[in-house]
């Protein structure tokens, strides 16, 4: 009970994504959100902004100015940047409070190794946290997405995150079998945009093929998405997508407004010319892009169950793999995982933020679910895929 006490309003529980890093605060839920994001002056070394601001910057800066982004494949790839992006989000949150230490949850991928722990601690200290405390990534999410992880039940998640997807079964407060891909996210924009490159000789940046992996993109058929009429085109300001979306009947109105764009119009530079030029995409393209990242995400998946102990996996058959992340909105995900593993599948309520939440319950009931924390490098075969 004391040491429940000792956690005030000023500690947090960090999701530090390899896209996004969500900030927790006991007591006033989730206040930040921003991508884990930093614009540096390569002339000085100089921070010039972090998070939305530096998000904006990607690709349209000059030489002596890169958006750089520390983490990649969930881990800390630039220590000194990460803990400055982490001494600015906590000097966000905690406002005018300069002495103030706050202890620190932060969520790792499952598949951490001894290096990569200890660099996490070591830059969320050096950012300003008193005591540091680490949660694997695929418990957060369960316990965000409100499964029983404390009971002697078999709960199966999969976080698809930006750098990596997380697959893990979990019971009694802890992972039975887990793995970690480094297939997510990103590797989808890669995959769009390389098909892009390689079928239409067109090259669009990161934040383009993230656009239209959010617009258009699926894992799988999910009802007539190549309609070839168009009725309304809807412009994005500022962005390189122009999505177009299925014409609606009026005698079929509610159903088709239910419908996803089947297409959408992208600009980029055509690498023949080296002009602007502007190029229709479909779904179906997008989906044919998409099928090598789907086809891993769904194999970890096959592989994780195959480990799973038989009383675990009848659990699983009973209540379904659970989705969480960014990758887990991808439209027809579901369908395909449920499709190919003939076990029924669900999308968290709050994807998104399933991890931050999770993680904050962690900072709230930090006595009960001490078990939880301080997670360890796990067996080699386990680590990595």
């Amino acid at each position: 009970m004391a040491q429940n006490k000792s956690f005030n309003g000023r500690d947090m529980g960090i999701d530090l994504g390899t896209a996004n890093t969500l900030v927790y605060v006991r007591g006033r839920g989730i206040v930040l959100n921003e991508p884990s994001v930093v614009a540096v002056n390569t002339v000085d070394g100089s921070v010039l902004s972090v998070g939305s601001a530096a998000k904006e910057t990607m690709g349209r800066t000059p030489t002596n100015i890169v958006a750089v982004r520390p983490l990649r494949d969930g881990v800390i790839a630039d220590f000194e940047i990460a803990e400055r992006m982490l001494r600015y989000f906590i000097k966000k949150v905690m406002g005018s409070r300069r002495l103030a230490r706050p202890r620190v949850v932060v969520c790792v991928p499952s598949g951490i190794t001894g290096v990569e722990r200890r660099a996490v601690m070591e830059a969320a200290t050096q950012a300003g946290a008193r005591q540091v405390h680490l949660v694997e990534e695929p418990i957060a999410a369960a316990i965000g997405a409100g499964l029983p992880v404390s009971e002697p039940t078999g709960c199966m998640v999969v976080d698809i995150g930006g750098g990596t997807t997380e697959v893990a079964v979990v019971s009694l407060g802890g992972i039975v079998t887990a793995r970690s891909v480094r297939t997510a996210g990103d590797a989808m924009d890669v995959a769009i945009s390389s098909y892009v490159k390689k079928q239409y000789a067109l090259a669009i940046g990161e934040r383009t093929a993230e656009e239209i992996k959010v617009s258009i993109g699926s894992a799988s058929p999910t009802g007539p998405l190549s309609v070839p009429r168009v009725s309304e085109s809807v412009r994005r300001p500022e962005r390189n997508v122009e999505v177009f979306i299925p014409s609606q009947s009026e005698d079929n109105e509610d159903t088709q407004a239910l419908l996803p764009p089947d297409r959408c119009t992208i600009r980029g530079r055509d690498q023949a010319t080296g002009l602007p030029r502007v190029l229709e995409l479909t779904s179906d393209e997008v989906r044919h892009a998409l099928a090598e990242p789907v086809d891993s995400i769904v194999a970890a998946v096959r592989a994780t169950l195959d480990e799973t102990p038989p009383e675990l996996a009848g659990d699983i058959m009973d209540r379904g793999i659970v989705l969480t992340g960014g990758g887990a909105l991808l439209r027809g995900l579901d369908v395909r995982l449920g499709r190919e593993l003939n076990i029924p599948v669900l999308v968290a309520d709050d994807p998104l933020d399933c991890v931050a939440i999770g993680t904050g319950r962690c900072v709230e009931d930090f006595a009960s679910l001490r078990t939880a924390m301080d997670a360890r490098p796990r067996r080699p075969d386990a680590v990595r895929v």
